[in-house]
């Protein structure tokens, strides 16, 4: 069985490592999209900047239901779900969007994407709510 006591502390260092993650939000028919993103861990929520003309914002707009999925994709397949709602912050979602680019892509890369989006015009998304976190470390063969 998955190890389920993971602490509040190896969540933060889980998440702290530049994993894509998978945001959930529901079309107007009720089905689901599945999205990759970039994240980012936060005094409990994930953090997420999206465009504002992308779907996932008239969805959330509609519906601010949403899970985030950050899993590890090799043994022993540690992750967390995150269930809740989403709040788009009144924030510089242009510091997030750099953030995260530099994050994920490295400082150089990441500052000249940064760059290239910012007349874009993007949304600071913050999903708060249930989070369950999973860890075969335990069980895995070695």
């Amino acid at each position: 069985m998955a190890r389920k006591d993971i602490s509040a502390d190896e969540i933060a260092t889980f998440l702290e490592r530049p994993l894509v993650a998978t945001l959930a939000t529901y079309r107007k028919d009720g089905t689901i999209l599945l999205s990759p993103v970039w994240q980012e861990w936060s005094d409990g929520a994930m953090n997420i900047v999206i465009s504002a003309g992308d779907v996932k914002a008239r969805h959330i707009a509609r519906d601010p239901r949403a899970s985030v999925a950050v899993y590890e994709d090799d043994p022993p397949y540690a992750g967390i779900e995150l269930r809740g709602v989403v709040r788009i912050l009144e924030a510089d979602a242009h510091e997030l969007n750099r953030r995260l680019a530099i994050r994920y892509m490295g400082s150089d890369r990441g500052e000249r994407y940064s760059q290239s989006t910012k007349h874009e015009d993007r949304l600071w998304l913050r999903v708060e709510g249930t989070l369950r976190a999973w860890d075969y470390r335990d069980i895995w063969p070695n």
